[in-house]
C-alpha cells in the first residue's frame, strides 16, 4: 500500500522517532509499504516519520528498485564512524521540488537492526553515505534544510511559504 508522504512543516518531522522494540508482522508490513511508497515517489530513501510513523526505521534503495541487493532496512540506526566531506545536491520527499547543496561526510559506518532484530554494521560511500545520513537525520527529528547555510535555508523557507499561500504546498 502506498503511504502518504508527510510534508514540512508537519511536527512529526521535527520529533525524534521512538525506538523499535517489536519485530513482528506489523513491522514487516510497514517496511513493505515504505518500499512501495519509495518506488512510487522515485526516491532513494524514506524514513518512517516521513509517512507519519514516529519510529526509528528507514528504507533505502539507491538503485531505485533495479537491484534487489541494494534494498536496505535500517531499524534503530546510528552512525558510528564518519570521515571526509562531500558537498552535493540533496532533495527530500518531504520537501517536494526542493534541491540544494548540503555538506555531508563522504564515508560513514552505520550500526542498525534488520527486520528480525539482528544487529549489523554497514559502510557507505558517496550516495549511500549521503542517504544514510539524510534518513538517520529524519529518525532524529532533523530535516535537511538545517544542514544548509542559513541563507539557503531562508530562501527555501520563503519559497515554501509562498507555495503555501498559493495553495500549492
Amino acid at each position: 500500500m502506498i503511504l502518504k508522504i508527510v510534508k514540512y512543516p508537519d511536527p512529526i518531522l521535527a520529533r525524534p522517532g521512538e525506538p523499535v522494540n517489536e519485530f513482528n508482522a506489523e513491522l514487516r508490513k510497514l517496511v513493505a509499504d515504505m518500499f512501495e511508497t519509495l518506488y512510487a515517489e522515485k526516491g532513494v530513501g524514506l524514513a518512517a516519520p516521513q509517512v507519519g510513523v514516529s519510529k526509528r526505521l528507514l528504507v533505502i534503495d539507491v538503485s531505485g528498485g533495479k537491484t534487489p541487493a541494494d534494498r536496505l532496512v535500517l531499524i534503530n540506526p546510528e552512525i558510528i564512524a564518519s570521515e571526509g566531506k562531500q558537498y552535493s545536491d540533496e532533495g527530500c520527499l518531504s520537501f517536494p521540488d526542493i534541491q540544494e547543496k548540503v555538506s555531508r561526510a563522504a564515508k560513514v559506518r552505520i550500526r542498525a537492526q534488520d527486520e528480525k532484530g539482528k544487529w549489523f554494521e554497514k559502510d557507505g560511500e558517496e550516495i549511500l553515505a549521503r542517504c544514510f545520513q539524510h534518513e538517520i537525520d529524519h529518525t532524529n527529528g532533523v530535516q535537511f534544510i538545517y544542514r544548509m547555510s542559513a541563507l539557503k535555508r531562508d530562501l527555501v523557507l520563503r519559497k515554501i511559504r509562498k507555495l503555501q499561500r498559493e495553495g500549492k504546498w
